[in-house]
């Protein structure tokens, strides 16, 4: 109930410098970034820093892992922009309440997923559909900030080609200032990063930025800046909105909360296998994420999840425990409480050029070359993901791409793999006639046949069907068939019936029928289904050599078909039972 209690019992003065040199150091790049963040969720600056307090504060105490650098990130934030921005009935007046609001929307919805241990629902989005996602979400990220970075006024959106038609509309009004600081920002910052990753190169940058506005007196010049930045702490208020528009916001809180929570996993999981830990709890996870969202909107804060900068960051500072996430967020404080009037002369170019360097390594391309080269089917998932999210929106480009992703599983599982099993010469193993051609002997007279999936009423008839042309192909010598039934692991009514029927079928026509290698569930189906009042239990194996050696046996073989003699034939594998 109170993870906190694992790691506090257990502190030591020896982890306090670890931990306030990782929280530090993290909130040197979390104020500058929450800043940014908040304008891509079409909210001013100051809420970035709202964001980055209470929530931090509330996941120190509830989260399971030390290393993941909760706060606003930039997918979340664009898809605030994008769920609130297809409300028509949000106006600029109600537009924050309504973000504020979300924020507890999407944390009540984490909180309960992960009460009643809803966690597994995230895996229904596949790496694919991720992939394509994000790095199309990446793309709209960056391609947002041409308005800051061109210092141009032009109506944002979520699609690339609105993007750009708006932006190419506007562009006999480049400010060339903002361009030019823009520019010098990325540059800055990249080659910083590739000579020593360990420098503060996102502060640098906001440093000089604000030093050249201020000395050259850029803003003069149309520079566009942050300006005013709200002094002290957020006021403690519930979100006012109406209930009834709670009905709009349910479908982009929940979109949050399992793309925030799926965040939240990956980046975890990523980093306790580098740090050799298992302290991650996914549930728990969920938990704290929903406090954390739920107690932030309560003193103004967005939605909330997990970042790959920070917590890559907070991995590199080797905190000891969750303490350094709580002196981030009392790092925050303090700027919000001193530091704001620093940010006067912020160019939003330089935020523009921050949130373009740290949203491009969201792009996966070697991922992508690894599915076309080995994965066409799950390559096709992705791109169609990718240009959906791109062209046709955020939300629809991740429900399109979970739903391609189902579809392609129910297929693959409606029309698996099949294997004719043969002998490998001098073994007393059974593999796949295809694989193993030269070596693999075949006999007329018996078909073994390995079905490499669950039997279910998707694939029942296929399995029907596809039993029924290798029998036909065997012609009239075959006189046993052996279903190797490793690979499944569930047969449902649907299947067990056409099971006992096809089974029925061979017995007419004399030809015998084997189950081999059925794990434990398997064969308590076989039991509770009435397949086994069908079969002899001396027909059930444990390996398929069992099952040829039976069929071998004289008294098979000089083609007894009577069941009650076949049960009690003493030949057989008498050691296996239900």
């Amino acid at each position: 109930m109170l993870p906190f209690l694992d790691w506090i019992r257990k502190y030591r003065w020896s982890f306090l410098p670890h931990d306030i040199v990782a929280g530090v150091t993290v909130a040197i790049v979390l104020i500058p970034q929450g800043l940014a963040y908040a304008l891509i969720a079409g909210l001013p600056a100051v809420y970035g820093l709202y964001a980055s307090m209470v929530p931090l504060v509330v996941y120190t105490f509830f989260g399971t892992s030390r290393a993941l650098g909760v706060g606003p990130v930039a997918m979340d934030s664009l898809l605030v922009a994008a769920g609130l921005g297809a409300i028509a009935s949000v106006g600029p007046d109600n537009y924050i309440a309504m973000a504020i609001a979300l924020a507890f929307l999407v944390g009540g919805i984490q909180f309960l997923l992960g009460v009643f241990r809803m966690g597994f629902l995230v895996n229904f989005m596949s790496k694919p559909v991720i992939s394509g996602f994000t790095s199309a979400a990446a793309l709209i990220i960056m391609f947002s900030q041409l308005k800051y970075l061109l210092g141009i006024d032009m109506e944002g959106s979520s699609q690339l080609h609105l993007i750009l038609w708006n932006a190419f509309q506007h562009v006999n009004e480049i400010n060339p200032f903002d361009l030019g600081i823009g520019i010098v920002g990325i540059l800055l910052m990249v080659l910083l990063k590739k000579w020593n990753r360990k420098l503060p190169y996102i502060l640098m940058v906001v440093v000089l930025g604000i030093l050249a506005v201020y000395f050259l007196q850029l803003v003069q010049y149309g520079v566009g800046i942050v300006g005013q930045v709200p002094k002290g702490l957020p006021s403690a208020t519930f979100p006012g909105i109406k209930w009834s528009v709670l009905t709009d916001l349910w479908p982009i809180a929940l979109t949050l909360a399992l793309v925030g929570y799926l965040e939240t996993i990956t980046i975890g999981k990523g980093v306790e296998d580098k740090m050799n830990g298992d302290s991650l709890k996914a549930n728990k996870e969920l938990v704290a994420l929903g406090l954390s969202n739920m107690a932030g909107s309560l003193f103004q804060s967005y939605p909330i999840t997990s970042s790959f900068s920070r917590s890559a960051i907070y991995y590199e500072a080797k905190p000891k425990t969750n303490l350094a996430t709580l002196i981030t967020a009392g790092m925050v404080l303090l700027t919000l409480l001193f530091l704001t009037p620093l940010f006067y002369y912020l160019p939003n170019a330089v935020l523009a050029s921050i949130i373009m360097v740290s949203v491009y390594g969201l792009i996966d391309s070697s991922y992508v070359r690894i599915l076309w080269k080995f994965r066409k089917d799950e390559f096709l998932v992705l791109i169609a993901t990718f240009f959906l999210t791109l062209f046709a929106g955020i939300m629809e480009g991740i429900l399109t791409g979970v739903l391609i992703s189902l579809l392609l599983m129910v297929y693959r599982t409606s029309n698996p793999h099949v294997a004719v099993l043969g002998n490998i010469q001098g073994t007393p193993y059974y593999r796949n006639v295809n694989r193993f051609a030269s070596d693999a002997i075949v006999r007329p007279d018996l078909l073994i046949v390995r079905f490499d999936a669950q039997l279910y009423f998707g694939n029942a008839n296929f399995f029907k069907s596809h039993l029924k042309e290798l029998i036909h192909q065997k012609g009239p010598e075959l006189k046993a068939v052996i279903l190797n039934a490793e690979a499944i692991n569930y047969i449902d009514s649907s299947a067990a019936l056409t099971l006992k029927k096809l089974i029925e079928s061979l017995y007419e026509k004399g030809v015998h029928f084997f189950i081999a290698g059925a794990i434990g569930p398997t064969r308590d189906i076989l039991f509770s289904s009435g397949i086994m009042d069908l079969l002899p239990k001396a027909c059930l194996f444990v390996e398929t050599r069992e099952a040829v050696e039976f069929f071998d046996h004289p008294s098979i073989k000089d083609g007894v078909k009577d069941k009650v003699a076949l049960q009690r034939n003493p030949v057989g594998n008498q050691s296996y039972r239900s």
